[in-house]
């Protein structure tokens, strides 16, 4: 089998291989192996993702952006010939105040903003009314232009994904056929 494997061109090749593996077998190395690929990708964006360099009242703690770039297994599409994983950046009110001083997020619900930009504006002073406030300079608002991290992080090393799979397939194959064996 392991002669079969070297000699794999595509994809349709590889889901042939991995179902004469067996289910557990397929399994076990399909979902490492594309988890090996994601955290490729997932460094990188890690690496694009801007970091804000000063702490703000009202903001979310410096870091939280690059802490909150995950792999998220998709259990609902996966199955034992195909692993679906997400390189996501998670949000919610739930991932704020982590840590054992409550200093830490994973928060990142402006990510979408930064990743397309948005526009900034101004805060409404109390007792201004919104058309007012609209209708002044402070109220258009500013267009931040984007600053894209997720997008390149796969541009750029797509490639290097592929072939951190295909290491972990090489190394991974041989282990779980042995233990399927036993």
């Amino acid at each position: 089998m392991m002669a079969e494997l070297v000699n794999i061109k595509g994809f349709a090749e590889l889901k042939l291989a991995m179902e004469a593996l067996g289910k557990g077998v397929s399994k076990n190395v399909l979902r490492g192996a594309v988890n090996a690929g994601a955290a490729v990708i997932r460094d990188q964006a890690r690496l694009n993702a801007p970091l804000m360099t000063e702490s703000l009242p009202g903001h979310q703690p410096p870091g939280t952006l690059k802490r909150a770039i995950v792999n998220k297994f998709i259990q609902a599409q996966s199955n034992f010939t195909q692993v679906v994983i997400d390189v996501c950046v998670i949000m919610g009110k739930s991932l704020r105040g982590q840590g054992k001083k409550h200093t830490r997020s994973q928060d990142a619900y402006y990510a979408g903003w930064i990743e397309r930009g948005h526009y900034f504006v101004a805060h409404k002073p109390k007792g201004v009314t919104w058309k007012s406030h609209r209708a002044s300079e402070q109220g258009k608002g500013q267009f931040v232009p984007a600053h894209p991290f997720m997008r390149p992080a796969y541009e750029e090393r797509k490639l290097d994904a592929v072939e951190a799979m295909r290491v972990y397939m090489e190394k991974r194959i041989p282990v779980e056929v042995e233990k399927a064996r036993k």
